[in-house]
């Protein structure tokens, strides 16, 4: 498996338009679209930084992912997302590593990636993303 580069980093925020107001207002960033994810009961913004991008996530569900993420830590960095180039090889490789997963298969993402997460567990306590894009 080869790791292209970190392809976003995700923050879970209570709420997406007073977060959106600190990272265009006070730091700069640039807001590259926002979008809502309904199979992951998510609204997802996008700000590139540099090569990569800073991904804010607005939970549309308490029984969502996210909803679930800031009642239990609160608002904070949700997981770090690293792209491949095939993850369906990264995932086998992988899990015949015998590192645990959260998807075995792809699934849809914001802006159209595939992804897939790895377990905590696996990871030193990190939830991890693969992401793969079109043009890769």
């Amino acid at each position: 498996m080869k790791v292209l580069k970190v392809d976003h980093i995700g923050v879970a925020v209570e709420k997406l338009d007073d977060a959106l107001a600190f990272y265009t207002g006070v730091l700069g960033l640039e807001l590259h679209g926002t979008e809502t994810v309904e199979e992951q009961k998510v609204r997802t913004a996008f700000l590139p930084l540099g090569g990569t991008e800073v991904e804010l996530l607005e939970s549309t569900d308490p029984e969502g992912p996210i909803g679930k993420f800031i009642a239990a830590k609160g608002a904070g960095m949700q997981h770090i997302a690293y792209r491949v180039a095939d993850i369906e090889a990264a995932l086998a490789e992988l899990k015949e590593k015998g590192v645990r997963l959260i998807d075995e298969k792809p699934r849809y993402g914001a802006g159209g990636a595939r992804i897939a997460f790895l377990h905590p567990k696996a990871t030193g306590g990190v939830l991890v993303e693969l992401c793969e894009r079109k043009g890769d």
